[in-house]
């Protein structure tokens, strides 16, 4: 009865920990169970060939042996909170717990460890109190320019200390996504990020190893120096000299102000030099439409913070104007729909990152109707037969552009007239999305033919009015005296046989339709709703 209420309690336990369990406490225990036989207590990282950074990765990653398209070796090592013992297979022992100042030895965090002694903040977090210290790496220092921290070690090393600090004890289960806390350092905030795959981000420096518990706290090593954050993203776009244009566009389309509230954003900001790179007439449409302007700038907004970090794969992101772009990286350059666009990251503000990026990305909201068209034979034949002229800046058009395997020999065999009235009923006179279509609607197009709409369950189909009918049942009808019933106005369901249909008769069959006694089952009632055969 005993073992049971045990082994009870111990079900309970594990149970309440798994709903307490964060993204980045799954990501570590998935890792243990990939190396279970290494070992007790030892962990499975990626570390991407030719760089030092380590990961406790997903399994989309684990599986395919790469993290941001490059090649990723396996590692092991002893997990978070266990130590090795010589001779032991494994990390079998519990790390032992010291105060903060004894945890930074611990996890070899001993640069930050030398700069807590020699700015005086090593009594305060030896002593009582809860503390939790994201600590720079060995490495993240070696990056940084430490020079004028480390030469004024009273004041400046000190403060920069304490921004990596906060008065109470947070796991990593206790950071949650989008939060911000505030720091030992006047309060100035600092701003988390949790993400799906595992990722801990402050300010947007990655947690490398988490929760090692202290007597008076916790520590958390991070991969770089963190530096106090105080402006919004319109602050930096008002200051930043390479992003001038940016601006012009941001105050003249209404948003700047947006840009300066609270929110959680991610800007990808072109830099001047990308504006210089679109060709003259498209930097004047976009500079003379609003709506254009806005539209433009929304496409580079996401509604998230998606540190360069936290990117270990491509996914897709929507952004605030409506579209989607994919959000990936390279080796350590982060790609923005596939491409290398990205000259600086991680600019952290209070509402946000900004990336600065050498292209502008072009929404198809921002374009004209003929740059949404691929290459190809129809937009080929648009230029050839002059049609280009009649979809002027101003007009608002529609083009129904057939896919290239639709333009067969017999088609491209026709004369250039014939072909320009086909092309021409391919365009219609006025702007209509997909949405606004609706069953039995008429739309006039460019060479003056109605096309009609029908709506089924699936798909729109528009379709012209007699010319469809193929010739040799055309010319019964005509014989029959009702050619001309599809010219005027109303509903009908006709089901035209090919010519190739007609193929099998006798001409004793085809002196019988054509003869005047027979026309007349070729009379039809008008229907509505259309049937399709």
């Amino acid at each position: 009865m005993e073992l049971l209420l045990a082994a009870s309690c111990l079900l309970l336990l594990s149970a309440l920990d798994m709903v307490d369990c964060s993204a980045y406490d799954k990501i570590v225990a998935h890792s243990r169970i990939r190396a279970k036989n290494q070992g007790p207590n030892m962990c499975a990282l990626q570390q991407v060939m030719g760089t030092e950074k380590k990961y406790f990765s997903t399994c989309r990653n684990w599986y395919k042996g790469s993290i941001c398209g490059k090649k990723a070796t396996v590692l092991y090592q002893c997990c978070p909170g266990y130590m090795p013992l010589e001779g032991v297979r494994g990390c079998p022992a519990v790390a032992p717990i010291d105060h903060v100042y004894g945890t930074l030895g611990l996890v070899n965090a001993k640069i930050t460890q030398n700069y807590s002694s020699i700015s005086r903040l090593q009594e305060e977090i030896e002593g009582h109190g809860s503390f939790t210290m994201f600590a720079p790496s060995d490495d993240a220092w070696n990056l940084s320019k430490r020079d004028a921290l480390v030469s004024n070690v009273n004041i400046e090393l000190y403060n920069a200390l304490h921004y990596h600090m906060v008065n109470k004890r947070l796991l990593t289960k206790d950071l949650k996504n989008d939060m911000s806390v505030k720091s030992m350092f006047n309060d100035h905030s600092l701003y988390i990020n949790h993400y799906s795959n595992g990722v801990v981000t402050v300010n947007c420096a990655r947690i490398i190893y988490g929760n090692q518990v202290a007597t008076n706290g916790v520590v958390h090593v991070v991969d770089r120096v963190i530096t106090a954050v105080g402006s919004s993203i319109k602050n930096v776009m008002e200051a930043e000299a390479d992003l001038t244009s940016l601006r012009a566009i941001a105050e003249t389309s209404g948003l700047m102000e947006k840009l300066g509230e609270p929110g959680h954003y991610t800007l990808f900001a072109p830099t001047n030099d990308a504006f210089e790179k679109l060709d003259k007439d498209v930097l004047e449409r976009i500079m003379s439409d609003p709506t254009i302007r806005q539209a433009l700038l929304k496409y580079h907004l996401v509604n998230s913070v998606q540190c360069s970090e936290a990117i270990m794969s491509g996914s897709v992101y929507e952004t605030m104007e409506g579209s989607n772009i994919e959000i990936g990286c390279d080796g350590q350059s982060l790609t923005v729909n596939g491409i290398k666009m990205v000259l600086r990251k991680d600019i952290v503000t209070t509402n946000g990152v900004i990336h600065m990026i050498d292209q502008v990305l072009m929404p198809d909201s921002a374009k004209q109707v003929m740059e949404l068209v691929a290459d190809g034979t129809f937009k080929d034949m648009v230029s050839e037969l002059g049609l280009s002229a009649a979809m002027r800046p101003q007009t608002e058009y529609t083009l129904l552009a057939p896919l290239n395997g639709a333009f067969t020999d017999e088609v491209m065999s026709l004369d250039q007239r014939v072909l320009k009235l086909i092309l021409e009923n391919h365009i219609l006179k006025l702007k209509v999305t997909i949405n606004e279509l609706y069953n039995g609607q008429l739309l006039e197009t460019l060479g003056g033919k109605l096309l009609r709409v029908f709506i089924y369950r699936t798909v729109s189909v528009l379709t012209r009015r007699v010319e469809f009918i193929r010739r040799i049942f055309l010319s019964l009808m005509e014989k029959a005296g009702l050619a001309d019933l599809l010219k005027q106005e109303g509903s009908y369901t006709v089901f035209a046989p090919t010519d190739e249909a007609f193929d099998g008769l006798t001409e004793e069959d085809i002196g019988l339709l054509t003869s005047e006694w027979h026309l007349s089952p070729l009379t039809f009632i008008p229907m509505w709703p259309p049937v399709m055969a």
